[in-house]
């Protein structure tokens, strides 16, 4: 068994009993001395600090691998993806692939030092006598740390004149592995590393953007205990995901939208988290009702004008065209959400009496009925877009909005420059040539169907 450093507060142990998981491969940057070596030196430095808790000798990244990797050379895989990050950092790591029975949950374990070893020791010496307590801080005065019989007291130390009191092999922690900004840039490396073992483009991974109007599902691996859990919690997701969809499509801003995400959910499960712990019904509660709170918006909106067909430019004219169908399927959804719907339940309601069973049962049915069609059609919703290279639809719109703006300057830089002309005046400047607006124009498109907002799962436990 190798002992790990102390890891964001816990000990990792690389050992085929760790959480049940299957050793593939192991490797080390440096050997056993320098880690001995830090977690002393670690254990010091947190020792004389006086903070209370556990001293992180280390941290811990867990990246997780398609199962496809089973079949790449464990060994090799493991230190391809540890040495980039050494080279990158310049820190020793120390890292473990694991996998389970059915070799699913392929995983590598990469721990590093947020120290590196320092050129040559920082030794100091003592000028005078030097004194510590019984925690190891230091004090000024031998007196602060001697007893009522006059001798030192146990556990306090004295380093006398001449002698070393304190040596450093290492340098301070680099406080950028603590930042929100290092883990995102970690995830966008080690998805283009595992991306460049995967030749088919359409399997490729995408990072999951949190400044997305969107939420993150969770993937189910087999045999999970909380299967039911995390399904249910997965189907608030997708409700919430169905209805920024909607909105988007019916004009209602991309801000907005965003702005209800962070008051209506994020901040209100991030306050229930602080008050009473993780508890999954109360979070799916809090989704539920902001996506009542965006419906209501999305209810009072009229939908947007349809694009006019004016435009005498392709590229432009396929997103118009797309528009006018995500629209159409919209305003279907909205006719059943906001007046088929609601009628039904109003009829269901006034129904009652003795005899009246079989009228209750038949409107029952015609109500759950019409709530399937509704959800097929806000899954369909984003299909149309797929079908054309979006991810989703919010990448579409963006794209959409940004497009017509090149459009609608090109076309009144045109106008411009035609009514000088008109007037024979001498206009200032020629207007953008419409073969370099059609270029750009493509260039968006493309940048549009890269980009991706809910492709990768999140992982609550990790």
């Amino acid at each position: 068994m190798t002992k790990l450093p102390n890891v964001k507060g816990r000990i990792s142990y690389i050992t085929s009993k760790s959480r049940q998981e299957n050793l593939y491969a192991t490797y080390r940057t440096a050997d056993n001395a320098f880690w001995s070596n830090l977690a002393r030196e670690s254990q010091q430095e947190f020792k004389r600090s006086g903070t209370k808790g556990k001293c992180i000798e280390a941290r811990e990244l867990v990246i997780a691998l398609p199962e496809t990797f089973t079949q790449y050379e464990p060994q090799e895989l493991l230190e391809r993806f540890t040495d980039e990050f050494r080279k990158r950092y310049g820190v020793e790591c120390v890292s473990a692939l694991h996998h389970n029975k059915r070799k699913t949950n392929y995983h590598i374990h990469l721990i590093f030092s947020e120290r590196t070893l320092l050129p040559e020791a920082d030794i100091k010496i003592a000028s005078r006598s030097v004194f510590y307590d019984e925690t190891g801080k230091r004090v000024r005065t031998k007196k602060e740390i001697t007893g009522e019989d006059g001798k030192i007291r146990q556990g306090c130390t004295v380093i006398k004149k001449g002698e070393v009191y304190e040596s450093h092999l290492f340098s301070v922690k680099d406080d950028r592995y603590k930042s929100e900004a290092f883990l995102e840039g970690e995830k966008e490396f080690y998805t283009a590393l595992i991306n460049s073992y995967i030749s088919d483009p359409e399997q490729h991974l995408k990072v999951f953007d949190n400044n997305s109007v969107y939420l993150p599902t969770k993937k189910i691996g087999k045999n999970n205990p909380k299967e039911a859990e995390i399904k249910a919690d997965n189907e608030a997701r997708q409700e919430w995901n169905r209805t920024a969809d909607m909105a988007l499509v019916t004009g209602i801003a991309e801000a907005k939208i965003m702005e209800i995400k962070q008051t209506e959910i994020q901040d209100k499960a991030s306050k229930s988290i602080r008050t009473s712990g993780w508890l999954p019904d109360m979070f799916r509660s809090i989704i539920g009702k902001a996506k009542d709170f965006l419906q209501n918006l999305i209810r009072e909106q009229d939908m947007p004008p349809k694009p006019t067909l004016n435009i005498n430019m392709t590229e432009f004219r396929i997103m118009q065209q797309l528009m006018i169908r995500v629209q159409d399927s919209a305003k279907e959804i909205k006719h059943l959400q906001n007046r088929v719907l609601p009628k039904l339940k109003q009829e269901l309601k006034d129904t009652a009496g003795l005899f009246k069973g079989k009228e209750r049962k038949a409107l029952a049915e015609k109500i759950q009925q019409t709530e399937d069609e509704i959800s097929v059609k806000l899954d369909k919703l984003p299909d149309i877009l797929k079908e054309d290279g979006y991810p989703d639809v919010q990448a579409f719109m963006a794209t959409y909005r940004e497009m017509e703006g090149v459009v609608e300057r090109y076309e009144r830089e045109v106008w411009e420059y035609n009514l000088k002309l008109k007037q024979k005046e001498k206009p200032a400047k020629k207007p953008p040539e419409k073969q370099s607006v059609r270029e750009h124009l493509r260039q968006l498109q493309e940048q549009g169907k890269q980009q991706s907002h809910k492709k990768k799962s999140f992982d609550r436990e990790r």
